[in-house]
């Protein structure tokens, strides 16, 4: 290709395609770097990455954040400490991920192993919806079960999308960061459009009218699962399933004895569980007229949306300038950082921003945007690295079996900061302890620093396991044979 032509296709906003690695040099414009995502994994693969992680939690979990926090104080009346405690119930689908990966990867319904699963999500995620936001006086066991199905559906979908971008992960190495930079970014631009409509609707409508509105998200679930790209199996014999799942659990503990898996798994449970989770205790105190500053519901849903802007930075930050640098160095400035950006929820009740001169909004939105920018930093990389510890033939279920270790440390940093507040006594009108349950966790949150030194060395663009460390006949038959997952095939999309 000579000059004036790449002058051409460069005013075109297009560039030559490598032959090497199939990109498009100009990937860095947001609009090719999309096409481009599109004709290297499919279009119905990156839809279902929009919707699964834009839409349905993105979008769906801003409302339902400020919907249930408001539906839990107001509606049920519960103490913050109980309020964490269910909000901590309500996550134990995400904890047994690996059920729904296993699942995924070797029993298919109707001769499909991803499409059932999205559409019986989409079906979970509507029903449960509508039981909560149709009955005003529900049971809080009623409730809590009605909420718990809902987050249940929500983690299917995420698993099965996840197998997806972990076979995705394995099969274009060098498109890995990419890839989760679009999972982050459509979490973040969701998260953004979610948390900015979410105060008003629940001022308009109540919190359980908004409940009644993630239907919509959980719909567009439903129908990933009809259009999703993947080959049909038919005439799939069920006898297979035994021994795939033998099989699979022994790859599963194979793979975890491996010291390079292990231990990056500890550190991601400890950085997590030790960050104690006091998010209620913050929001009653929000919203308390005497104590705190008394926010509005609009406020409250604009103060989160604010802080989704911080997110999406941290998106940007990785993808554009963090991306290159090694995973230890990387996850040592973010979490303490971490810990270093939790004094901010001191300072503000303490009410030291006053003295300051800083009006408690401004503050707030201040501090909402950089810890949810340095969350985001830190939980990238993490991400990275748990998709390249996925062994091949069993990605659903092995990234499920990650990310349900680190649902696992959410579970416990959400129940350890209820039992933190049930301590300390701060209840729905009580804040007097609330700066040192602020105090304690901050320091909770520099302890996993000690750990680091289970975090591999190598950088994010490395090949932790190699492709066939765990790869069994069985398995590479059955991949070659039935081509069971979703394969990144540029002819797919001709």
């Amino acid at each position: 290709m000579d000059v004036e032509e790449s002058v051409q296709l460069k005013n075109e906003g297009l560039e030559e395609k490598k032959p090497a690695e199939g990109l498009w040099v100009s990937r860095w414009a947001p609009l090719n770097w999309f096409r481009m995502l599109c004709e290297e994994m499919h279009w119905s693969f990156v839809f279902g990455v929009v919707v699964v992680y834009g839409i349905s939690q993105g979008m769906g979990g801003g409302l339902a954040r400020v919907a249930v926090d408001y539906y839990w104080k107001d509606v049920q009346m519960v103490q913050p400490s109980e309020a964490q405690v269910y909000n901590g119930i309500t996550s134990i689908p995400w904890i047994v991920k690996p059920l729904w990966g296993l699942l995924t990867d070797v029993l298919p319904v109707a001769g499909y192993r991803r499409r059932p699963y999205l559409i019986l999500a989409g079906l979970l995620g509507v029903i449960s919806m509508l039981v909560l936001s149709l009955h005003s006086e529900l049971l809080v066991v009623f409730a809590l079960l009605s909420l718990t199905v809902g987050s249940a559906g929500v983690a299917i979908a995420d698993v099965t999308i996840d197998a997806c971008v972990a076979q995705n992960s394995i099969n274009h190495p060098s498109l890995a960061e990419d890839m989760q930079s679009l999972c982050g970014l459509s979490s973040s631009i969701g998260a953004l459009l979610g948390f900015s409509i979410s105060g008003v609707l629940v001022h308009l409508i109540g919190p359980q009218g908004v409940v009644g509105l993630l239907c919509v998200p959980a719909a567009l679930v439903f129908f990933v699962g009809t259009v999703l790209n993947e080959p049909h199996v038919p005439n799939f014999t069920y006898k297979q399933v035994y021994p795939k799942l033998l099989e699979a659990n022994q790859t599963m503990w194979t793979t975890l004895k491996c010291p390079d898996v292990w231990g990056p798994c500890l550190y991601m449970y400890f950085s997590l569980a030790l960050s104690l989770n006091i998010h209620e205790g913050m929001f009653y105190w929000y919203t308390d007229p005497k104590a705190g500053p008394s926010f509005s519901q609009e406020t409250i849903g604009f103060m989160f949306s604010v802080g989704s802007t911080g997110s999406l930075l941290g998106v940007l930050l990785y993808q554009n300038v963090l991306k290159d640098y090694p995973f230890r160095n990387l996850l040592f400035w973010s979490q303490l950082l971490f810990g270093v950006s939790g004094m901010l929820d001191l300072i503000l009740v303490l009410r030291l921003n006053l003295k300051l001169g800083i009006p408690d909004y401004f503050f707030v939105v201040i501090d909402e945007s950089v810890s949810q920018m340095i969350g985001r930093i830190k939980w990238m990389p993490l991400l990275v690295l748990s998709a390249k510890l996925c062994p091949t033939g069993i990605e659903g279920t092995f990234f499920a079996l990650l990310m349900s270790i680190d649902n696992a440390g959410m579970l416990t940093s959400s129940w350890g900061g209820g039992l933190l507040l049930h301590i300390l006594k701060v209840t729905r009108t009580e804040f007097n302890n609330l700066w040192v349950a602020i105090l304690i966790r901050t320091i909770m949150r520099i302890l996993p620093l000690t750990l680091l030194y289970l975090v591999p060395r190598s950088d994010q663009h490395s090949t932790i396991l190699a492709t066939d460390m765990f790869k069994t006949k069985d398995v590479t038959e059955t991949l070659e044979a039935e081509n069971i997952e979703l394969f990144s095939l540029v002819e797919n999309t001709q």
